[in-house]
């Protein structure tokens, strides 16, 4: 006789074995629960951490204002983990310490090389000044920080903050900041901070910011530059006389964006610089002519006079960063962009804090690649 499914289902009292089965598969159905209900609990974590970690950026950029002309972005929280950042603060000279720093240090408890986790700040232009406006979140000592503001500062209400204003000492400016909750604190330079928190509204530029802070999110340090017209001018004013191309300034001010990002990797930093325009050809060009800069400068390099006068050591280092040098062109909807990406070892620290040589001489009869003028009108 055989047995059907609705008897298994429901098995005359007294089966032992039909009773066994069905505790079996009551056990079976609580595993499996318990093993869902756990792998849920291990998703939401790990969502939830993920959550975190994005939040903290968009936290200090959310208040960035859409008219800066440059942000930057500090993760020091993710910066003091990396190996190759506590080689590259022992690298570096150390400041002689500031009186003024050393007492508010001491008063406040406030240590920015320890408490402070993120850092965005904004630049502006307005006409000749500078002005800028920071967040910044971490361990900060309210009660401590505001006392020590009062002692030469000022104290008002706005929206139902403290606005606090200090001095800056050998200048006619005051430095506002306010505590937006315990552990972030605003401040600007510029005067009526209130501008700048009440300025948080959706528009284009906005989003322009927002699509590039997105883009560079991975790294611990960025900035982000909205061109005007400026990068090529301090190129051609700041670069040595033999490195300086009037081709190279022209086609970094047609720009329109310029983004800079460090990311430690291993025991080494991954720099990466992107330009963007609008234009097929200004792309074209500038590849070909950083590629070009690559090349001469590996040749010079490899003069005879710069072997003479370099270190080996150095010569070595700096031919290992242009030979890692990667220049390469990325299309993205309605713009185009250049990327440079190139390598920091500690080897080339090592080598840098030993010599500090000028900048290479290019060989005897030549130049950099279009050292001539061109015309903004269809690049060729």
């Amino acid at each position: 006789m055989s047995t059907s499914a609705s008897q298994w289902d429901n098995p005359p009292l007294g089966s032992t074995a039909v009773h066994g089965v069905r505790e079996m598969k009551k056990r079976a159905w609580i595993g499996l629960a318990a093993v869902a209900f756990l792998s849920l609990i291990v998703l939401l974590g790990y969502l939830r951490s993920c959550m975190h970690r994005g939040a903290g950026h968009e936290d200090v950029l959310a208040f960035m204002p859409a008219d800066a002309s440059a942000v930057l972005f500090v993760d020091f929280r993710g910066l003091r983990r990396a190996p190759f950042i506590a080689q590259l603060y022992a690298w570096a000279p150390k400041p002689q310490a500031d009186p003024e720093y050393a007492q508010f240090l001491k008063e406040t408890g406030f240590d920015y090389e320890r408490d402070l986790d993120l850092l965005a700040v904004a630049f502006e232009k307005r006409g000749q000044d500078s002005t800028l406006f920071a967040v910044a979140t971490g361990r900060f000592f309210k009660q401590k920080i505001s006392a020590y503001a009062l002692k030469s500062g000022t104290v008002a209400k706005m929206d139902g903050r403290e606005i606090f204003g200090v001095p800056v000492a050998g200048s006619t400016k005051k430095i506002s900041f306010t505590f937006l909750r315990d552990d972030q604190i605003a401040l600007t330079d510029g005067g009526d901070i209130g501008i700048f928190l009440s300025a948080r509204n959706q528009n284009e530029d906005r989003a322009a910011w927002r699509s590039r802070f997105e883009r560079l999110r991975g790294s611990p340090v960025f900035a982000v530059i909205r061109q005007d017209a400026a990068a090529g001018t301090a190129l051609a004013a700041q670069a040595p006389g033999g490195l300086r191309s009037p081709q190279l300034s022209t086609l970094l001010d047609e720009l329109q964006w310029i983004t800079l990002a460090g990311k430690p990797e291993a025991d080494g930093l991954r720099m990466v610089a992107e330009g963007e325009c609008s234009t097929e050809s200004t792309a074209r060009q500038l590849v070909d002519l950083l590629n070009g800069v690559i090349v001469l400068a590996q040749a010079g390099l490899n003069d005879s006079k710069t072997r003479q006068q370099l270190d080996p050591a150095a010569r070595e280092a700096y031919l290992e960063l242009l030979k890692n040098a990667d220049v390469s062109k990325i299309d993205r909807a309605d713009t185009k962009s250049v990327r440079l990406v190139f390598e920091i070892t500690p080897g080339f620290l090592d080598t840098a804090r030993r010599s500090s040589p000028a900048a290479p001489e290019l060989p005897p009869g030549k130049a950099l690649p279009g050292n001539a003028p061109i015309s903004k009108k269809g690049h060729t």
